[in-house]
Parts: C-alpha cells; sequence; structure tokens
C-alpha cells in the first residue's frame, strides 16, 4: 500500500511540474515550493528496570522483523597490546556459536529458514542483529537471545579470524586510499590514540580466548544495551515478549568509556612513497568538532557549499576549471562524542600533485575574501533537505537515527529540529564558522603517490617528513600469506 502510494505520489508531483513548466518561460521562473515540514514515523522508547533501552517500530509494508542490539564498549576501550580484539571478538561471537549449537549449525539453522543474525563491533559498540521473516520471528529470536547471552568462542574459530587479519595485516599497504585513510588519522589523533591505532601481528597474536570471555562477561549486561526492533509486529505483544526475554536479566556494572585526550595535530608536509601508482592521493587535516556543537548546522551547510559534492565549489573550481583532480572535497569533520577531523582531500595524477596541493590552498586563502554566497548556501540547504527522503525513507533508517541519539546523549528530537536548524543557517553563520574552525597554518598535509613523479619536490612547499609504513614483522609462530608491497 505505502508503495502505491508513493507511486501515485510521484506521478502528481511529475505532472505537477510539467503544467508549472509549460507555464513558464525559463527553467529559473518554475516555482518551486516549500518542503513540508518532516514528521518521521516515531518508534515506542521503552526502559526496563534493569537499564535496557528498547525502541520499537512498527512497520507493516513487509512481513519481516529486524532485530540489533548495540552495546556500550569498542576497540578504543581495548588495552593497546591488544589492538585487534574487537575484530576477533565480533566475528568469533557469532561463527563459535553458543554453548549447545555452534556456529556452523546456527548457519544451517537459520539458512532453512531464511534468516540472519550476525555480530559486529566498531570504536565504541558491539552489535548482533537478526533478521527474519515474521512466521519465523520465534525461532529466530530464540538463537539472537541465546548468542547473546551463552557465546562459546570456540577455539578453532578464533583461529581462523586471526588468520584473516594477518591476512589483511599483510596487504595494508596495496591500496594508497587504506594507507592515506590510516596515516592521516595518526596524524589528527596521535598514532598512539585508539582512533588512530591498527592492529598488528603481534597484537592480534597476543589475544586469548579468555580475553573474548572477559570482554563479553565485562561489557554485555542490560544496562549497557539498546535494543532496536522494527517490523511487522504489534508493539504491545513484541514489548510483552522482550520483557519475558530480558526483564530477569540482572543489572551489571556501567561500562565506562576511556577518557581519550585530543592531541593537537602538528603542522607540515608528510609524504609515503609508493612506487607502484600514478596517482597522488592528498590530504589535509586537522580536528574538528562534534555535533553537539551549537555550530553543527552551519558547518553541514559551509561543508556542503564547499566541498560536499560535483555543486561544491572544490569541485567546481580544482577539478571541472582547473582539471587537476579525479576526486576533491572535504569539510570540518564533527564526530558523535569526540572531534571528527577536519579533512580536505584531492585525488590526482603524480605529475600535477604540488600544483594541486597549491590549488587548495589558493580556495583556502580565497575563503575570507569570497565567502560562501548566498547562491551556494540555498543549493547545499537544498541538496541537504532535499536528502531527507532518501537518508530517512523507511521506519528502519529512522529507528537507527533515534538509537544513535539513545547511545551519545542527544535529544531524541534530534533529527526533526535538524531541517528547521539548518533552515536558519546564514550567510554570515556559515563565514564565522569557516574562520573558526578553518586554520591552514595548523594542519598537516599528506602526500601518498610515486614521488619519483611529482610535478615538483614536495620540499618546495616547506619541510617534509617521510613516514615508514613499514610493517612489523610477525613474533614466533605467526606466518602470514604474503602480502602485497610493504
Amino acid at each position: 500500500m505505502k508503495r502505491t502510494l508513493l507511486c501515485l505520489f510521484s506521478l502528481m508531483l511529475v505532472a505537477g511540474v510539467a503544467q508549472l513548466w509549460a507555464q513558464a518561460n525559463t527553467w529559473q521562473q518554475v516555482p518551486i515550493p516549500s518542503l513540508p515540514t518532516f514528521h518521521p514515523t516515531q518508534p515506542k522508547r521503552i526502559q526496563l528496570p534493569n537499564g535496557m533501552v528498547i525502541f520499537l517500530q512498527e512497520d507493516h509494508e513487509l512481513p519481516m522483523i529486524d532485530g540489533v542490539a548495540r552495546i556500550r564498549g569498542g576497540e578504543r576501550s581495548v588495552p593497546v597490546g591488544k589492538t585487534g580484539l574487537i575484530d576477533i571478538y565480533s566475528e568469533v561471537w557469532r561463527t563459535g556459536g553458543t554453548k549447545t549449537r555452534t556456529g556452523d549449525q546456527l548457519d544451517d539453522y537459520l539458512e532453512q529458514r531464511a534468516a540472519k543474525v550476525e555480530t559486529g563491533g566498531t570504536l565504541d559498540s558491539t552489535t548482533i542483529s537478526w533478521s527474519c521473516l515474521k512466521e519465523d520471528f520465534e525461532d529466530v529470536f530464540n538463537v539472537f537471545d541465546d548468542l547473546l547471552k551463552n557465546p562459546e568462542f570456540r577455539a578453532d574459530k578464533i583461529e581462523i579470524a586471526k588468520k584473516g587479519m594477518y591476512d589483511g595485516i599483510s596487504r595494508r599497504n596495496d591500496d594508497p586510499g587504506q594507507i592515506a585513510g590510516r596515516e592521516v588519522a595518526k596524524l589528527a589523533y596521535g598514532a598512539d590514540s585508539p582512533y588512530a591505532r591498527v592492529a598488528e601481528y603481534a597484537t592480534v597474536a597476543a589475544v586469548t580466548r579468555e580475553d573474548l570471555v572477559k570482554w563479553h562477561h565485562t561489557y554485555v549486561q542490560p544496562n549497557s544495551i539498546i535494543l532496536g526492533v522494527v517490523g511487522d509486529f504489534d508493539a504491545a505483544k513484541m514489548e510483552a515478549r522482550l520483557r519475558q526475554a530480558f526483564g530477569s536479566w540482572a543489572k551489571g556494572a556501567a561500562a565506562k568509556d576511556p577518557e581519550i585526550a585530543p592531541k593537537s595535530v602538528k603542522p607540515g608536509y608528510y609524504q609515503v612513497e609508493k612506487t607502484d601508482v600514478n596517482q597522488s592521493n592528498i590530504q589535509m587535516v586537522m580536528l574538528g568538532t562534534t555535533r553537539k556543537n551549537p555550530d553543527y548546522y552551519a558547518i553541514s551547510v559551509f561543508n556542503e557549499a564547499f566541498g560536499g559534492g560535483f555543486s561544491s565549489r572544490l569541485f567546481g573550481d580544482i577539478r571541472t576549471t582547473k582539471g587537476l583532480a579525479y576526486a576533491v572535497g572535504g569539510g570540518i569533520g564533527t564526530g558523535w562524542d569526540h572531534p571528527g577531523m577536519l579533512r580536505l582531500m584531492v585525488m590526482t595524477k603524480s605529475q600535477s600533485t604540488v600544483e594541486s596541493i597549491q590549488a587548495l590552498d589558493e580556495e583556502l586563502a580565497d575563503l575570507p575574501k569570497h565567502p560562501i554566497n548566498d547562491e551556494e548556501i540555498k543549493r547545499a540547504k537544498d541538496a541537504i533537505l532535499n536528502s531527507f527522503i532518501f537518508r530517512f525513507d523507511s521506519p528502519g533508517k529512522v529507528l537507527q537515527e533515534k538509537m544513535a541519539y539513545e547511545f551519545y546523549g542527544y535529544p531524541l528530537d534530534f533529527l526533526e529540529n535538524y531541517q528547521k536548524e539548518i533552515e536558519k543557517v546564514t550567510k554570515e553563520d556559515v563565514a564565522r564558522v569557516a574562520a573558526k574552525y578553518i586554520h591552514r597554518d595548523q594542519m598537516a598535509v599528506l602526500v601518498v603517490g610515486n614521488v619519483s613523479e611529482f610535478d615538483k619536490p614536495l620540499s618546495s612547499l616547506g619541510s617534509v617528513s617521510s613516514l615508514d609504513i613499514a610493517i612489523p614483522a610477525p613474533p614466533p609462530g605467526v606466518v602470514p600469506e604474503q602480502g602485497g608491497p610493504q
């Protein structure tokens, strides 16, 4: 029914635009109606006495029920000597099965029902999710519940996960984009920061089954879990089922996020020599801010106008007009609960490397003299606001956003307020945040490329530090597969 109504709405919209077009002499004269007020379907929020938070979002379009539990605690809470633990944990949590069924047995059981139960992990959390037909909900939910509470972390699956990580480490210098992303994070946050450190052979080898069991017992507590369920169900009945499953689960010690002090970027030029490429990956970086910052809305408009897409200033000037870049863009990064990276990026051929850096410098120097104008701001706002229909076009997407607000401590109406706050942004606001956050003299410039083919030495711009990306040797007993260039 929803799809039918959407199709009818689309046809009416096309017909209306065609009629307006027929009445106009040029495309500029076609009147564009204002966007309607954004009113997404609201999930029901429930908090159990043990602290577990549950969001329920009915969606009767398809006979499916999906759920995901997000659990506080991720890679940034792992000791430095065990870096990579969450990657292993999040894989073996699922492949290791439960105390009563192996992971392979679970595969067969779920495959017969065309269902999924999956686990994952990030810097700040781990997740376990399911997806199934409505008629199979009880069977699949029981697997989810058992895996959540009774994982086994079988030794053979730990070894398989480690071998996969060893292979990834051996190949991590193959892709210049991966190198640039990794090294620029080290420049922004510091090489030892949890936001930048990477797993090595030794840290992966150091992870034991006992580490995984201890992590699970420490962090998987009901008061650290946010559970979201979306699909074809009755909310009252689903609430009763979830209370039955989780209501008696005793509260545990609250997970504590580590205190990570941000470090200032050391300005200068840095290069990584990669002789087997004919392109340069250029990145300028410094620390940004968070979405809780009141400047977030003006920053969003600036980012879209300056480096956000095909109509941005950087794309128009550096790629279209000057023909220097395969890709160009970037902006002021805004993390959920820690500063994002302010990052500007250009991909260009080796022979225009220094020229491209100078082009970026010219754009930054030009901003105070020629701030983002009214036309650019209008285009940026339209792009941001019109994207809502794609970013939040389903109850499931809205649910995911609401869960993020709960997880990071944002107001639950943050999404509804976003539209009106973007509309309120002025030209003066955009100019102010550009001046406040963008400081060229505080940026580090990283170039990954074939140094011998640069149009000029990078040192013609200033002092250059060469970064060593050699992969540390594995400890005794670890024999990784042969990767690409080291």
